[in-house]
């Protein structure tokens, strides 16, 4: 029994080797095409880059508060990978969403502090500033994938 176990602990630690590779190999491939779709947007006219590395556009102007890292804001979402698969949307669920600023991914937070309460904006978040190369398993979003969310900011609040 102890030289099965010993097999099949090799086997499974060659499995998670295979595995971590392949990760490595996508997340290569949709940083690439992430870093490609970013060049092609920068060249658009009203999208502005932030120096950590995320893009924005403000697509409507608001007329309440920025909101700070320290604030809870209330928005709706909706959420796409560059290839415009959808892989989260309060805008689908019918239901506006909550949470701190401080609890969200860099890229996602980042954009929100560029509008007001009232507006909206287009936010594109490199994967180093989003989900990286660890995202939730089995979710949309894969290895290395650039994420754009399109937000209206209904409210901010301390």
């Amino acid at each position: 029994e102890p030289k099965i176990d010993q097999i099949m602990q090799a086997k499974m630690q060659l499995a998670r080797e295979a595995q971590r590779a392949e990760a490595a190999k996508a997340a290569a491939e949709n940083k690439a095409k992430g870093a490609a779709f970013l060049a092609e947007l920068a060249k658009k006219p009203g999208v502005l880059k932030d120096p950590s590395g995320f893009y924005y556009e403000i697509l409507k102007e608001g007329d309440g508060p920025v909101p700070t890292m320290a604030d809870t804001v209330r928005l709706h979402y909706h959420g796409t990978l560059i290839d415009g698969t959808v892989f989260d949307s309060s805008v689908e669920r019918g239901q506006p969403a909550s949470f701190p600023m401080g609890g969200v991914i860099k890229g996602f937070s980042g954009g929100l502090s560029k509008c007001r309460a009232g507006g909206k904006v287009r936010i594109y978040v490199p994967s180093e500033l989003g989900y990286g190369d660890n995202p939730r398993p089995g979710g949309k979003i894969k290895p290395g994938d650039t994420l754009v969310f399109e937000c209206t900011l209904l409210e901010v609040s301390k």
